[in-house]
């Protein structure tokens, strides 16, 4: 049961990233920087007290429209 635990999670990994193989450069950081921004705005909302759902809501939107800019 483990294994197959281990198993769905590294596939659920693994396959969103390799859709973005045919992406264009501003398509990649436009979605990286989303991501990243959802885990940073996800953490400060944990760190203050806030609620987290607005607080990864916010940090993918800023983190996606700073890598979108950032890859023109």
């Amino acid at each position: 049961m483990k294994k197959i635990k281990y198993l769905i999670l590294a596939a659920s990994i693994i396959l969103p990233v390799a859709g973005c193989t045919n992406m264009s450069k501003t398509q990649q950081g436009t979605v990286s920087g989303g991501a990243i921004g959802a885990g940073a705005g996800l953490g400060i909302a944990a760190i203050s007290g806030g609620n987290l759902w607005v607080g990864t809501a916010v940090g993918a939107g800023a983190g996606a429209l700073t890598g979108y800019m950032i890859s023109k």
